[in-house]
Protein backbone atom coordinates (compact mmCIF):
# COMPACT_ATOMS: atom_id res chain seq x y z
CA UNK A 1 0.00 0.00 0.00
CA UNK A 2 2.78 2.40 0.61
CA UNK A 3 4.29 1.33 -2.45
CA UNK A 4 1.51 2.29 -4.55
CA UNK A 5 1.05 5.62 -2.54
CA UNK A 6 4.55 6.73 -3.74
CA UNK A 7 4.02 5.88 -6.88
CA UNK A 8 0.99 8.07 -7.22
CA UNK A 9 2.84 11.19 -5.43
CA UNK A 10 5.97 10.57 -7.89
CA UNK A 11 3.64 10.27 -10.68
CA UNK A 12 1.52 13.59 -9.65
CA UNK A 13 4.94 15.50 -9.08
CA UNK A 14 6.14 14.84 -12.93
CA UNK A 15 2.45 15.58 -14.20
CA UNK A 16 2.89 19.15 -12.27
CA UNK A 17 6.42 19.43 -13.80
CA UNK A 18 5.74 18.94 -17.31
CA UNK A 19 2.40 21.18 -17.00
CA UNK A 20 4.70 24.31 -15.71
CA UNK A 21 7.27 23.70 -17.89
CA UNK A 22 7.56 26.16 -20.57
CA UNK A 23 6.92 25.49 -24.26
CA UNK A 24 10.05 26.56 -26.83
CA UNK A 25 9.54 26.03 -31.15
CA UNK A 26 12.51 26.15 -33.37
CA UNK A 27 13.10 26.26 -36.91
CA UNK A 28 16.86 25.54 -38.34
CA UNK A 29 18.64 25.59 -41.53
CA UNK A 30 19.18 21.88 -42.26
CA UNK A 31 22.69 22.08 -43.64
CA UNK A 32 24.17 23.43 -40.85
CA UNK A 33 26.05 20.76 -38.45
CA UNK A 34 25.17 22.16 -34.66
CA UNK A 35 27.35 20.11 -33.02
CA UNK A 36 30.69 21.84 -33.96
CA UNK A 37 29.13 25.40 -32.82
CA UNK A 38 30.67 26.35 -29.47
CA UNK A 39 31.32 29.73 -29.29
CA UNK A 40 29.03 32.89 -29.73
CA UNK A 41 29.02 36.87 -30.25
CA UNK A 42 26.30 39.46 -29.55
CA UNK A 43 25.86 40.95 -32.83
CA UNK A 44 25.66 45.00 -32.32
CA UNK A 45 23.46 46.87 -35.54
CA UNK A 46 22.86 49.45 -32.86
CA UNK A 47 26.50 51.26 -33.72
CA UNK A 48 26.51 50.26 -37.40
CA UNK A 49 25.19 53.45 -39.06
CA UNK A 50 24.35 51.62 -41.80
CA UNK A 51 21.14 49.84 -40.20
CA UNK A 52 18.90 51.44 -37.10
CA UNK A 53 17.98 48.25 -35.09
CA UNK A 54 16.68 50.49 -32.42
CA UNK A 55 13.24 48.89 -31.10
CA UNK A 56 10.53 51.60 -29.97
CA UNK A 57 9.49 49.56 -27.27
CA UNK A 58 13.26 48.82 -26.01
CA UNK A 59 13.20 48.39 -22.45
CA UNK A 60 17.32 48.92 -21.59
CA UNK A 61 16.63 47.07 -18.41
CA UNK A 62 14.71 44.02 -19.51
CA UNK A 63 16.72 43.73 -22.76
CA UNK A 64 20.36 43.41 -20.37
CA UNK A 65 18.63 40.94 -18.10
CA UNK A 66 17.95 38.97 -21.41
CA UNK A 67 21.67 39.23 -22.70
CA UNK A 68 22.36 38.11 -19.12
CA UNK A 69 20.26 34.90 -18.96
CA UNK A 70 21.07 33.95 -22.35
CA UNK A 71 24.52 33.88 -21.61
CA UNK A 72 24.31 31.95 -18.63
CA UNK A 73 22.69 29.12 -19.87
CA UNK A 74 24.63 29.04 -22.78
CA UNK A 75 27.65 29.06 -20.84
CA UNK A 76 26.27 26.23 -18.65
CA UNK A 77 25.70 24.01 -21.60
CA UNK A 78 29.24 24.84 -22.72
CA UNK A 79 29.17 27.41 -25.28
CA UNK A 80 31.84 30.32 -24.50
CA UNK A 81 31.63 34.29 -25.81
CA UNK A 82 34.24 35.53 -27.58
CA UNK A 83 34.94 38.97 -29.37
CA UNK A 84 36.36 37.53 -32.78
CA UNK A 85 36.03 34.92 -35.27
CA UNK A 86 32.36 32.85 -33.26
CA UNK A 87 31.05 30.51 -34.74
CA UNK A 88 27.47 31.87 -34.69
CA UNK A 89 25.97 35.96 -34.30
CA UNK A 90 23.09 36.11 -31.63
CA UNK A 91 20.63 38.24 -31.38
CA UNK A 92 17.01 38.52 -29.57
CA UNK A 93 13.97 40.42 -29.70
CA UNK A 94 11.35 41.00 -27.35
CA UNK A 95 7.60 41.35 -29.04
CA UNK A 96 4.54 42.30 -26.36
CA UNK A 97 0.94 41.89 -28.12
CA UNK A 98 -2.62 42.28 -27.37
CA UNK A 99 -4.17 38.63 -28.39
CA UNK A 100 -7.62 37.63 -28.41
CA UNK A 101 -7.91 34.40 -26.18
CA UNK A 102 -10.84 32.49 -25.95
CA UNK A 103 -12.09 30.89 -22.66
CA UNK A 104 -14.68 28.21 -21.68
CA UNK A 105 -16.28 27.82 -18.95
CA UNK A 106 -18.31 25.04 -17.61
CA UNK A 107 -21.64 26.21 -16.12
CA UNK A 108 -23.47 23.47 -13.58
CA UNK A 109 -26.66 23.61 -11.96
CA UNK A 110 -27.33 24.47 -8.02
CA UNK A 111 -27.77 21.26 -6.10
CA UNK A 112 -30.65 20.99 -4.20
CA UNK A 113 -32.84 19.14 -1.72
CA UNK A 114 -36.34 18.00 -2.09
CA UNK A 115 -38.07 16.52 1.12
CA UNK A 116 -40.80 14.10 0.72
CA UNK A 117 -43.20 12.31 3.55
CA UNK A 118 -42.74 8.61 4.29
CA UNK A 119 -45.43 7.45 5.62
CA UNK A 120 -44.01 4.07 7.22
CA UNK A 121 -42.04 5.87 9.49
CA UNK A 122 -44.40 8.86 9.54
CA UNK A 123 -40.92 11.46 9.09
CA UNK A 124 -40.41 13.78 6.21
CA UNK A 125 -37.37 12.65 4.56
CA UNK A 126 -34.85 14.71 2.31
CA UNK A 127 -33.36 13.36 -1.00
CA UNK A 128 -30.50 15.24 -2.17
CA UNK A 129 -30.43 16.44 -6.21
CA UNK A 130 -26.94 16.84 -7.40
CA UNK A 131 -25.77 19.87 -9.32
CA UNK A 132 -25.61 18.91 -13.34
CA UNK A 133 -23.81 20.00 -16.17
CA UNK A 134 -25.45 22.99 -18.21
CA UNK A 135 -22.66 23.42 -21.02
CA UNK A 136 -20.47 26.12 -21.32
CA UNK A 137 -20.11 30.41 -20.98
CA UNK A 138 -18.07 31.19 -23.50
CA UNK A 139 -16.32 34.15 -23.67
CA UNK A 140 -13.34 36.43 -25.12
CA UNK A 141 -10.79 38.44 -23.27
CA UNK A 142 -7.63 40.00 -24.52
CA UNK A 143 -4.33 39.35 -22.90
CA UNK A 144 -1.06 40.54 -22.92
CA UNK A 145 1.66 37.95 -24.98
CA UNK A 146 5.14 38.29 -24.72
CA UNK A 147 7.37 36.23 -27.42
CA UNK A 148 11.56 36.22 -27.27
CA UNK A 149 13.07 35.13 -29.82
CA UNK A 150 16.37 34.37 -30.18
CA UNK A 151 18.25 33.97 -33.55
CA UNK A 152 21.62 33.07 -34.10
CA UNK A 153 23.24 34.27 -37.80
CA UNK A 154 26.18 32.58 -39.42
CA UNK A 155 29.31 35.16 -39.36
CA UNK A 156 30.25 34.36 -42.65
CA UNK A 157 26.63 34.98 -44.69
CA UNK A 158 24.53 36.92 -42.28
CA UNK A 159 22.24 34.35 -42.66
CA UNK A 160 19.62 33.37 -40.20
CA UNK A 161 20.73 29.79 -39.20
CA UNK A 162 18.36 28.74 -36.57
CA UNK A 163 16.43 30.32 -34.51
CA UNK A 164 13.94 29.47 -31.08
CA UNK A 165 10.82 31.61 -29.48
CA UNK A 166 8.73 31.15 -26.31
CA UNK A 167 5.51 32.61 -26.07
CA UNK A 168 4.03 33.54 -22.62
CA UNK A 169 0.96 35.58 -21.20
CA UNK A 170 1.89 38.61 -19.17
CA UNK A 171 0.04 39.67 -16.30
CA UNK A 172 1.53 42.45 -15.00
CA UNK A 173 2.28 45.44 -16.76
CA UNK A 174 6.56 44.32 -17.69
CA UNK A 175 7.83 40.73 -18.19
CA UNK A 176 8.98 39.73 -15.11
CA UNK A 177 12.65 37.87 -14.37
CA UNK A 178 11.25 35.00 -13.76
CA UNK A 179 9.32 34.62 -16.85
CA UNK A 180 12.67 35.61 -18.80
CA UNK A 181 14.16 32.83 -16.86
CA UNK A 182 11.80 30.37 -17.98
CA UNK A 183 11.71 31.20 -21.73
CA UNK A 184 15.42 31.49 -22.03
CA UNK A 185 15.26 28.25 -19.96
CA UNK A 186 12.96 26.80 -22.67
CA UNK A 187 14.72 28.30 -25.77
CA UNK A 188 18.45 27.40 -25.20
CA UNK A 189 17.37 23.56 -24.25
CA UNK A 190 16.58 23.45 -27.42
CA UNK A 191 19.18 24.51 -29.11
CA UNK A 192 20.99 22.02 -27.14
CA UNK A 193 19.40 19.14 -28.50
CA UNK A 194 20.93 19.44 -32.01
Amino acid sequence: MKNKMQMFAAATAMIMIVACTQKAYVQKDETVNFSTINTYSWADGDNDKNYNTKRPNQNDLRDRKIHETIDKYLQAHGWKEVKENPDVYMVFDVVVEKEQKDISTPVYSQPYTRWYYYPVGGRWMPIMYPSSFLGYNNRTETVKEGTLTITLMDPKTDKTIWQGWSTTEIYRAKITDREIDRNVEAIVNKLKKF
